[in-house]
C-alpha cells in the first residue's frame, strides 16, 4: 500500500480507500465488518461513507451504512483511520433526510454532521464532503447544463456553505473539507470564496473516474494540478462493468441487475463495445480487466485515492489484489486508443 499526504493538510491517506455504499443494502453488517477489518489489516486507512448511504437511497435504510461503521469503529484505534463522510444537498429530492433538505445552509449542515457523528460513534470527521452541488448541474449520467433550471433555482450560496463548514472545523467536529460530484466551475467557485472570505479551503474532489468515464480530464485534472487538490476516485470499476461480468451474464445480485434504476448512466449504446474492447486488451496483456481498470485510475497524477467498494469480502480481496499492478507505456497508449474510439460512453 502506498500513502499520500493531501496537499495543504496533515492527512496521510492510503492510495486505495474503502467505499461503503453497499453496507446496509447489498452487504449485511457481519460482512461489512469483515470488509472493514480486512481493509485495515491490509493498509487501507481511508474509509468513505455518506449520510444518505446505502444506495439506492431509501427512507428505510438511510444512515444504516454509518451505523454499521460506527459499531465497528468504536473498538478500533480511531487515530489510525481517516474517516470521510458526506452531507447531502437538495438536488436528489430525498425528502426523508432531515425532514427534506431545503438547502446546504447552516441549519442543515449542523444537523447532518451531528447525526453522522452519532451514527459513526466518533467525535470528529477527518474529511467532510458536500455530496453534490446545491445548484442544478448535470449529474449521474446527465450531460447537459440547464440554464433554465439554474434561473429558477435558489441554491444556498457557496460562501454560506463554507461558513457553516468553517463553524464545524472551529468546533472540532471536522478536520478538513471536500466536494463531490462537482464541476470545474463549482470547484473554482469554492476556492475563490475561501480566498475572498478567509474561509477553509477544500482539499479533495470525489468524482466518478474510470476507463469509460474520463470526464474528469476535461478541466478538473488541471485544477487539481494547479490548485493542489486530490481526486478521490469513485466507481473505478463503473458499477462492476469493468470486471467484465456483465459481458458474461451477471448473477442476480449484481448491482445493475438488482437495481435497474442505475441503468441510465451505464446502459448507454457504446458502453458494451467499449468494455469489450478494454476486456480484450487486458486479456492480450494477461491481465484481469479489473486489474487494468484499477491500475489506470490509481496511477493518475491527480488521483489521491481510488475508492474500492465491494458487495462481499471476496470481491474486496480480489479487487485489492488487482489494484497493485502498474501499466507500462504501451498499455497506456493502447488504452488511449480505445478511448479515442469510445470517448466517455458512461459519463
Amino acid at each position: 500500500m502506498k500513502y499520500r499526504t493531501l496537499p495543504n493538510t496533515e492527512l496521510h491517506i492510503s492510495d486505495v480507500g474503502l467505499g461503503t455504499m453497499t453496507f446496509g443494502e447489498q452487504t449485511d453488517e457481519a460482512d461489512a465488518h469483515a470488509q472493514l477489518d480486512y481493509a485495515l489489516d491490509h493498509g487501507i486507512n481511508l474509509i468513505d461513507a455518506a449520510e444518505m448511504y446505502p444506495v439506492p437511497g431509501r427512507r428505510e435504510t438511510q444512515g444504516r451504512t454509518e451505523t454499521f461503521i460506527g459499531r465497528w469503529l468504536k473498538n478500533k484505534p480511531r487515530d489510525q483511520i481517516v474517516l470521510a463522510t458526506k452531507v447531502a444537498g437538495p438536488a436528489r429530492g430525498f425528502s426523508w433526510l432531515r425532514g427534506g433538505p431545503t438547502g446546504l445552509d447552516a441549519h442543515n449542515i449542523h444537523q447532518a454532521i451531528d447525526d453522522s457523528l452519532r451514527r459513526l460513534q466518533t467525535d470528529y470527521i477527518d474529511l467532510y464532503q458536500i455530496h453534490w452541488p446545491a445548484r442544478p448541474v448535470p449529474m449521474f449520467g446527465e450531460t447537459r447544463f440547464s440554464a433554465d433550471a439554474s434561473r429558477k433555482a435558489e441554491p444556498t450560496p457557496i460562501d454560506v456553505q463554507l461558513r457553516a463548514l468553517a463553524d464545524l472545523m472551529q468546533a472540532g467536529k471536522v478536520r478538513h473539507i471536500g466536494l463531490s460530484n462537482e464541476t470545474p466551475w463549482g470547484v473554482m467557485a469554492f476556492l475563490r470564496a475561501a480566498r475572498e472570505h478567509g474561509l477553509p479551503r477544500i482539499a479533495t474532489i470525489q468524482n466518478a473516474y474510470n476507463l469509460i468515464n474520463r470526464v474528469f480530464e476535461q478541466g478538473l485534472d488541471e485544477i487539481c494540478y494547479r490548485e493542489g487538490l486530490g481526486l478521490l476516485a469513485y466507481s473505478p470499476l463503473a458499477f462492476g462493468l469493468l470486471t467484465g461480468k456483465y459481458l458474461e451474464g451477471p448473477e442476480p445480485q449484481a448491482r445493475l441487475v438488482r437495481f435497474p434504476e442505475f441503468g441510465p448512466r451505464y446502459r448507454k449504446p457504446y458502453v458494451e463495445p467499449a468494455v469489450k474492447a478494454y476486456a480484450d486488451l487486458a486479456a492480450a496483456h494477461n491481465l484481469p480487466l479489473n486489474a487494468m481498470a484499477l491500475a489506470f485510475v490509481r496511477n493518475q497524477f491527480f488521483t489521491a485515492s481510488t475508492l474500492i467498494g465491494a458487495r462481499t469480502l471476496e470481491q474486496l480481496k480480489d479487487n485489492l489484489k488487482a489494484a497493485s499492478i502498474l501499466l507500462d507505456d504501451s498499455l497506456r497508449a493502447a488504452i488511449d486508443e480505445i478511448h479515442q474510439r469510445f470517448p466517455n460512453p458512461a459519463p
